[in-house]
């Protein structure tokens, strides 16, 4: 039985989804980004991975699956990649936790602070994997303010164009 009723979902606005959306979605984010960095042969402007877990832990406002969803994405995104296993998962983890988090204290259904929640944690996101790099492996990584802020800009631009969409396939009470 379930511990939520429709109407305590409704009221809180926690949204739910198809199965095959939970599925589909990751795995499609993960694939694209593990592949067009390939194909494009050159730095990404982008991180799929990251936005998806941003839409569904704020969707579900709930930081702890919020939390395992980012650890989930950040492991399978080292794990495709040829980063350090773990380093992606750290910095996922974080910015799945405070999306949820965010979505139990604010209204999520705007889409100008969804888009601003999503430009925050991108940078806070590359904040904790250039922090990893440095401090805890010791390798010496270029950083780059304005190209991460680029990349949150267009991460941000992603999250425009697909948080709309996803919210198209929501069960509908």
């Amino acid at each position: 039985m379930s511990l939520l009723g429709a109407d305590y979902r409704r009221d809180m606005g926690v949204h739910s989804y198809p199965v095959l959306v939970y599925a589909l979605t990751p795995l499609a984010a993960l694939v694209l980004q593990a592949w067009l960095p390939r194909l494009v042969l050159g730095y990404t402007w982008f991180d799929l991975p990251l936005v998806v877990t941003v839409y569904f832990a704020l969707a579900r406002r709930n930081p702890i699956q919020g939390t395992l969803m980012g650890a989930g994405m950040g492991l399978f995104e080292d794990a495709l990649t040829h980063h350090a296993i773990g380093v992606n998962g750290i910095a996922k983890t974080v910015a799945g936790f405070l999306a949820g988090s965010v979505g139990v204290r604010i209204d999520v259904e705007n889409h100008t602070i969804r888009t601003m929640v999503t430009f925050l944690l991108s940078l806070l996101s590359s904040v904790i994997y250039f922090s990893i790099y440095r401090v805890l492996l010791g390798l010496n990584l270029e950083w780059s303010w304005l190209a991460e802020l680029m990349k949150a800009v267009v991460n941000a631009l992603i999250a425009m164009v697909l948080f709309p969409l996803l919210d198209r396939t929501r069960v509908r009470d």
